[in-house]
């Protein structure tokens, strides 16, 4: 078990790992391929348990012919299903982008609204869903993404013990000034899978190594 680390310690080492990752990684987007606020929702629901280049396989069929909520919420169930079938989960997605689709025809004239209270009201659509779409597609930092990569590598930097991506997100925002929310969570997502693997890290070419305490990984 690690010993606990003190706030002022923690928001040390958030500073430090803040000022690397633009080092590292200046120019960090967001993997998913999109071209409407609309299209990174429906993607970014898709990405659930399942990588970003299988859905950006699946959208680009997707979005080439369905690129609107009307589009889709007029679409038959059957046919959703069968669409993002490769994605993992695909009934429960499929149901969930429908009517997602249908609430966003229905109350917004089939735009996504700005609001996180209003976009986690959406059928599958939570915190990290709505954090994702606010801060990529409008610039608005409601939160810090936390995903698999994120969640593993604060845990590893030893910017937090929790587990719970919740209450990482809480540890985090606590940590981060507000400006480095979206990008930090780009910047530790691409850090993640080009070094900072889940199973054999690459420690060795990490330029983190001279301050990260590798909480967790066997030496």
């Amino acid at each position: 078990m690690p010993k606990k680390i003190s706030l002022e310690d923690r928001k040390k080492q958030a500073r430090r790992v803040v000022k690397q990752l633009a080092t590292d990684y200046p120019i960090a987007e967001c993997a998913l391929n999109y071209e409407t606020p609309y299209q990174l929702l429906i993607a970014t629901i898709l990405s659930a348990q399942c990588t970003d280049a299988r859905v950006n396989i699946v959208t680009k069929e997707l979005f080439a012919k369905y690129p609107t909520a009307e589009d889709i919420a007029a679409l038959p169930i059957a046919k959703i299903e069968k669409l993002v079938q490769t994605t993992g989960f695909f009934r429960n997605k499929a149901k969930n982008i429908k009517a997602a689709s249908q609430k966003l025809v229905d109350d917004y004239d089939g735009e996504v609204p700005q609001d996180l209270e209003a976009l986690v009201a959406l059928p599958g659509v939570g915190r990290k869903t709505a954090n994702v779409v606010l801060g990529t597609a409008f610039d608005m930092p409601t939160g810090v993404v936390v995903d698999t990569h994120v969640g593993r590598l604060s845990r590893r930097m030893g910017l937090t013990a929790k587990t719970d991506a919740v209450k990482v997100e809480e540890e985090l925002m606590e940590l981060l000034p507000k400006k480095e929310w979206i990008q930090f969570s780009h910047r530790m997502i691409h850090h993640g899978r080009a070094i900072c693997d889940a199973r054999k890290p690459k420690c060795d070419q990490c330029h983190f190594a001279k301050f990260c305490p590798q909480v967790g990984v066997a030496v």
